[in-house]
């Protein structure tokens, strides 16, 4: 019950009491743990700030347009996690760097859960525009073993700084699900990756531009890799020398996944093909902890 006793300070705090003990009735612990705990720093973030009622109008303008722009092709609110470095920082609570394993990072808007699943050596561009890459490498346990029939999920943009779904509906290029070898390894094409923006023409491009920030991804793969008994992966492969690797729109780079992309003219390729035009190859093991996802 609200109460006009005592000062402003003292009645905010009272009102911030009010609505925790009104949250304290959910029946699932977990549940009001969190409510409790986002109310209070929601209601400490107001004070501090001492947040204008104008200014909190136009948040929920801000979150409306958010949801309006959102649909089953654009996650509005994935980038808003993602610029505000919220992703990472769940990554990075969820995941904790265990020495040896492969870091992990943001999965990002663009994931699908069904991509064509390729053969080993295949090539996931299919049409995608951009130089030939080939990309291989060893999928191992953190104790150094193979893991035989790793499941990959692997997508990236064309050199457009496009992915499939940001086309007309129903493509599928630069994206596919493949399995490792008995000895852990795994190899396919796709196409060197380039940097580009994430989508700025909406609510969060507006944050970035107002803020000052620009919207650039450095080039990169994105790797999601589960095997039975590991935890499951989600990773970028970042390309060396690429001039965004500092200013991350999503704060997703971490030094131990930058890889150099090695430059072929037209030839033989590892895998017995011979391109005719030139083309790039990129090595990348990942590393698995075993346990549980949670």
């Amino acid at each position: 019950m609200s109460t006009d006793h005592g000062t402003a300070a003292d009645r905010e705090r009272a009102l911030t009491d009010e609505v925790v003990a009104g949250f304290g009735r959910a029946a699932a612990p977990r549940l009001r743990e969190v409510l409790q705990s986002l109310v209070r720093h929601l209601h400490a973030f107001t004070r501090e700030v001492r947040l204008t009622e104008r200014e909190w109008e136009t948040a929920i303008e801000f979150l409306t347009r958010a949801g309006h722009i959102t649909d089953d092709r654009r996650q509005e609110f994935i980038l808003l996690s993602d610029v505000l470095g919220l992703s990472m920082l769940t990554v990075a609570v969820n995941q904790p760097r265990t020495p040896g394993a492969t870091e992990a990072t943001v999965l990002g808007p663009f994931y699908t859960d069904d991509a064509p699943e390729i053969p080993l050596g295949g090539d996931l561009a299919r049409g995608a525009k951009g130089t030939p890459c080939f990309v291989s490498g060893q999928v191992r346990s953190l104790d150094g073993g193979p893991v035989d029939g790793a499941l990959l999920h692997v997508w990236g943009a064309d050199e457009d700084g496009f992915y499939d779904v940001q086309y007309s509906a129903g493509r599928s290029a630069g994206r596919g699900r493949l399995r490792t070898a008995p000895d852990g390894s795994y190899r396919f094409w796709t196409v060197l990756p380039t940097p580009y923006p994430i989508p700025h023409d909406g609510p969060v491009g507006d944050l970035l531009t107002a803020a000052g920030r620009g919207p650039m991804r450095p080039a990169h793969l994105h790797f999601k890799a589960t095997a039975p008994g590991h935890r499951t992966l989600v990773t970028h492969l970042f390309v060396a020398g690429d001039p965004h690797l500092a200013d991350d729109a999503v704060f997703g780079v971490r030094d131990s996944l930058v890889v150099e992309a090695e430059r072929h003219a037209a030839g033989p390729a590892p895998d017995g093909t011979h391109p005719h035009r030139p083309w790039t190859s990129m090595t990348f093991d990942l590393v698995l902890v075993p346990g549980t996802d949670t």
